[in-house]
């Protein structure tokens, strides 16, 4: 494979990485106190999420988790890597999204129709996110970008792209802020608002009515109040550390670290500024047709349509 240059993060880059590094010392100070963890911080989501999963569950019984949840409980989604093809368990604290309109996985995907959902989140362009977005119309496939407002009035055409290519244009609020935090619902819905509004002013698009919290990060009062927007929460059942521009795993080892995980009915997160990622695309596209798998829509997912 060529090698990519790996382009600098901007100086927002920077200042929104802080609170990853927040996450991972808090949480990891905690476990080694014995202390609880509800869900995995966003910093753990690669190597040490299976780690984490395992110590944030295990000290719990189900009527234990019941007794410590409420609607404004904070929770960070992850799923634990699996291998050979074996699909992720969905963790007891956080199985109420399913009341809600909450997706992470295709569960009635069948072993004689093999699929993933390619989702991708973006808040900002480097080069990268066109160079996804080509490959992916070039390879005719189609994925779901959940975006910001940054990336909407910087790359407008960007976004035409996206929508004129087939892919969905989401919702991963306008500003990128711990949702949980957000108390009043009338501030909840003026982010997913105010995201709608300048990708319909800016880039002319209808934004899809699917959701996705900043840094996976959630509350069941979120969901519910996305679910009375029209909204579907869709999260993912595997993802990978390739956020960082600056510590970027290579191109062999990312192929095989996504190879290993796949599993039917997979919801993937990448993220389309990864230089890594604009590199493999097509290749992990390719191998997965060899492997029988097709690529799927979050419109079938999850039946926008009723």
């Amino acid at each position: 494979m060529k090698k990519y240059k790996t382009l600098k993060k901007s100086e927002k880059s920077k200042r929104t990485l802080k609170p990853f590094a927040f996450f991972f010392a808090a949480s990891t100070l905690l476990l080694s106190l014995g202390g609880r963890v509800v869900g995995a911080p966003y910093a753990l989501r690669g190597e040490n999420q299976g780690f984490a999963a395992e110590r944030a569950a295990a000290p719990f019984e189900d009527s234990e988790l019941a007794a410590a949840h409420s609607e404004t409980t904070p929770y960070n989604w992850y799923c634990k890597h699996m291998k050979n093809g074996a699909v992720p368990p969905l963790d007891p604290q956080m199985k109420f999204i399913e009341n809600y309109g909450g997706y992470y996985l295709d569960k009635n995907a069948s072993d004689d129709k093999k699929v993933i959902y390619l989702t991708f989140d973006a808040g900002y362009e480097n080069g990268n996110v066109k160079t996804i977005v080509d490959v992916l119309k070039e390879k005719n496939v189609t994925g779901a970008f959940f975006v910001l407002e940054n990336l909407v009035k910087t790359s407008p055409e960007l976004i035409k792209e996206m929508a004129a290519n087939g892919n969905l244009v989401c919702n991963h609020t306008a500003s990128h802020k711990d949702m949980t935090k957000v108390k009043d619902e009338s501030e909840f819905v003026s982010e997913l608002k105010k995201l709608e509004t300048v990708l319909k002013d800016t880039a002319g698009v209808e934004c899809a009515p699917y959701y996705r919290p900043p840094e996976g990060r959630f509350n069941e009062q979120n969901l519910k109040w996305a679910s009375s927007l029209g909204y579907k929460t869709v999260m993912w059942s595997f993802a990978y550390v390739d956020w960082d521009n600056n510590n970027q795993m290579s191109p062999e080892s990312a192929i095989k670290k996504v190879l290993d995980g796949t599993h039917n009915g997979e919801v993937i997160l990448l993220h389309p500024t990864s230089s890594t990622n604009a590199e493999i695309i097509g290749a992990l596209i390719d191998e997965w047709r060899k492997a029988g798998y097709s690529f799927g829509t979050l419109d079938e997912l999850c039946g926008a349509a009723g």
